[in-house]
């Protein structure tokens, strides 16, 4: 459609669509048509969704309480674009929700199509399925088929991390808005399968963060390597070199993870397709995932606390922008 080649018409259009698509959950669960695991399914959602507003102090509104049927993989793919050599991701903005390191696309063959140019010039490039993505409250946000996919402490997970956006933002700051949200998904994960009793999942879960420690010591070191070879003097094609040499140590470090620890294969994928932006993606969601874990056990496991605090943090952070601004 000639529409879709203005990008703010695609992304009015694409989310207008999805959006258009929205079932509340107890009306395609009492739907006689609905096929029984997909029912199951919901069902599962609703108790994780009510349990994010009851015991995790997450907003109480219309995210994740309705269904919107896809006929695609995901209802968004996400590029992430960084020149050949810098870690620096390029960035595109929006009037709400400032710049962000990735451009996103209801459209995997247009967000292929925008990855294209810059991966021919040289950049590396990601493009990624994302499961969910959060509008901050201004819409009532849908549970998609690619979040029932998932295991059920990694789908508890996504609706907590997706309501975290609604509870602190701060614009233009990628790295603060998703560690924050990747710290309540992780505490409110535990929180959920501790309450279930569930010793299975919570056992699963807690390696899981183990070889997500791992992973991201990996790809910090791996990153101050790269940066430090591209601030250097050298030739570009010693620097290609030396990139690649970074890469293949780490292609190697997960294929002898994986010899020792079969779980370690899920992780396959990623490595395949090393390059910058895949660290900065990374990076993004990481980087400060440590500091807010700390903040919240230090106001005791009190999510209401740990918000206040976090709040705080956040105007600290957007009064210091404007003055440098």
């Amino acid at each position: 459609m000639l529409l879709y080649g203005c990008y703010p018409m695609h992304v009015s259009l694409g989310h207008l669509d999805l959006m258009s698509r929205r079932q509340p959950l107890a009306v395609v669960v009492s739907d006689t048509g609905t096929a029984s695991e997909l029912k199951t399914h919901l069902q599962r959602v609703a108790a994780m969704r009510e349990f994010a507003s009851r015991e995790l102090g997450l907003p109480d509104n219309g995210s994740y309480r309705s269904y919107a049927p896809l006929d695609r993989d995901y209802p968004v793919w996400n590029v992430w674009v960084t020149p050949e050599f810098d870690l620096r991701p390029r960035q595109s903005c929006f009037p709400v929700a400032g710049c962000v390191p990735y451009r996103g696309y209801y459209s995997k063959r247009l967000a292929e199509k925008y990855a294209a140019p810059f991966a021919d010039a040289g950049d590396d490039v990601m493009v990624g399925g994302v499961a969910a993505y959060s509008t901050l409250g201004f819409f009532d946000d849908p549970v998609t088929p690619a979040m029932l996919r998932l295991p059920e402490e990694r789908l508890a997970g996504v609706i907590f991390h997706e309501l975290a956006h609604q509870v602190v933002y701060v614009k233009n700051n990628a790295t603060f808005n998703e560690s924050f949200a990747r710290a309540v998904e992780i505490e409110g994960t535990l929180r959920w399968l501790e309450k279930r009793n569930d010793a299975a999942g919570l056992a699963r879960y807690r390696d899981a963060l183990k070889r997500a420690d791992v992973f991201f010591a990996e790809v910090q070191a791996a990153r101050a390597e790269l940066a430090a070879l591209y601030a250097s003097g050298k030739h570009p094609a010693e620097k290609r070199q030396g990139k690649e040499n970074i890469f293949a140590a780490m292609r190697e470090r997960q294929h002898q993870r994986k010899a020792a620890e079969p779980a370690w294969e899920s992780h396959d994928l990623w490595f395949d397709g090393l390059n910058n932006a895949r660290l900065t993606a990374v990076a993004t969601y990481f980087d400060d995932v440590a500091m807010f874990r700390e903040l919240f056990r230090g106001h005791g496991g009190d999510f209401a606390a740990f918000y206040a605090a976090v709040r705080s943090r956040a105007k600290q952070l957007e009064r210091s922008a404007r003055v440098s601004a």
